[in-house]
């Protein structure tokens, strides 16, 4: 076992307790561990509990001829050279796991946000109703007074009694508790409006209440959508260092583990030649991508992406396969939704184009737990929004932050969360909460 001491002679730092201390040697399990920790533990310490793999340094290949030429310090090169690799895939697996725990908590947050802000809607629904019904009965039990006086001959009092003619059920009740006649005759009717107006004031009260949780919720929602979308940056920017370093590593390895003829040079040329082979693939890979999304999109159904005179467009092809509003629980790729679908479901094909439906900003672009898998949220101005949902892996073509216009192509459809079948999860919010995306559409002449 090489010694600190060792690492120091040489000059091939990081030593043994150095890495300790720059990337612990973390398990599977244990990378998971600290994603249980969540987004908060990462706020609190400032930064990410891994140092990041840019802050490394990485040795050249400069490093690996010198080392090379000296048997101790090929050793010891070798050595640093694996705790590199180690580490980027411990900084990955660790990123990752926080990445998917702040998907967690957003998810959770948006669906308790969207049911308090239904709750509160409900409750107002209900206090409109009650107050209509209060008036509905404070206008007749007026009518029948009235009735009452004129049979008894107090036309005075007609004026006063007229349906409709008190400011509000209020107005109207006050003035019918002071009759004796009501009282006597019409105590019933009075009762009842009594009680409507009553019930509508503690359902105003409850629903003010709930507004209050409501926006509490919405905010809390936002931050951890900030929150997922950064761990999802961080864990992205992990892996794509890996890929992007480890060639470069193994081949160094292998360099320094070599006993022929081959020289470093070789090895170098060699993983110049594998990037540019991964580049050009990763290019082609999206640009056949873009090419069968634009295709597919002449699907059944009316074709997406076309931008209406309101400035709207559809935002994929395909038949609506579930509407807006209470379903049976539907389940796919080990998870289920829940009993209210909150968007419309398009199904254009596996791969089909998804586009903006409005100009806007990206404000989120990567995985939501919970159901919806890959998943776009945009923000139109005004409190109104988009979202799209079950994307394919690697089907999302836009980032956070970005512009977006009308109609322009942001993805493609696939089958990821919740899902059974290839399809866009379309929604629409208003100030945040999900509304039935269809009279929306149709008020901007797009069919959904």
């Amino acid at each position: 076992m090489e010694t600190d001491d060792a690492f120091d002679e040489c000059g091939c730092a990081p030593s043994p307790r150095e890495r300790r201390q720059l990337w612990p040697q973390l398990s599977r399990r244990g990378a998971l561990g600290l994603g249980a920790i969540g987004i908060a533990t990462l706020g609190a310490l400032g930064g990410p509990l891994i140092a990041p793999a840019f802050a490394v340094d990485y040795p050249s290949w400069d490093d690996v001829v010198r080392a090379k030429s000296n048997e101790s310090a090929k050793k010891a090169q070798v050595a640093r050279i694996q705790g590199l690799i180690a580490a980027l895939a411990d900084d990955v697996a660790a990123k990752q796991a926080l990445a998917e725990q702040a998907a967690n908590e957003f998810f959770v947050a948006q669906e308790e946000f969207f049911d308090a802000a239904y709750r509160a809607e409900q409750l107002q629904l209900q206090a409109d109703e009650q107050a209509q019904t209060a008036v509905d009965a404070a206008n007749k039990a007026g009518r029948v007074a009235a009735q009452l006086y004129r049979n008894g001959g107090d036309d005075t009092s007609l004026q006063l009694f007229f349906a409709g003619s008190a400011a509000s059920a209020d107005d109207l009740l006050a003035r019918l508790g002071t009759m004796d006649k009501l009282v006597e005759r019409n105590q019933a009717v009075y009762a009842d409006a009594v009680t409507a107006r009553d019930s509508a004031q503690s359902l105003s009260d409850q629903a003010e209440v709930q507004r209050a949780e409501r926006d509490r919720l919405q905010t809390i929602a936002q931050d951890k959508m900030v929150a997922a979308q950064r761990a999802a940056e961080a864990a992205q920017a992990a892996l794509e260092t890996q890929q992007s370093k480890q060639v470069e590593l193994e081949a160094q390895l292998a360099a320094l583990s070599d006993t022929t003829r081959r020289t470093v040079a070789q090895y170098q040329a060699g993983v110049r030649a594998r990037e540019e082979a991964a580049r050009k693939a990763r290019e082609e890979a999206e640009r056949r991508a873009r090419e069968e999304a634009e295709k597919l999109n002449q699907g059944g159904g009316g074709g997406g992406g076309g931008v209406g005179g309101s400035g709207w467009a559809r935002p994929s092809a395909g038949w609506q396969s579930s509407g807006y509003g209470p379903r049976a629980v539907i389940c796919g790729n080990g998870q289920c939704t829940s009993g209210f679908h909150r968007g419309v479901d398009l199904a254009p094909g596996c791969g089909a184009g998804i586009y903006a439906a409005s100009a806007g900003r990206v404000q989120y672009a990567g995985w939501n737990a919970g159901g919806y898998g890959n998943y776009i949220r945009i923000d139109h101005g005004g409190g109104i929004g988009t979202g799209y949902a079950h994307i394919r892996p690697g089907g999302i073509f836009v980032g956070p932050g970005q512009s977006v216009r009308a109609g322009q192509l942001i993805a493609s459809v696939g089958n990821t969360g919740a899902s059974a079948g290839c399809h866009l999860h379309f929604e629409v919010y208003s100030n945040g909460y999900a509304i039935n995306p269809v009279p929306f559409m149709s008020a901007r002449g797009i069919s959904v």
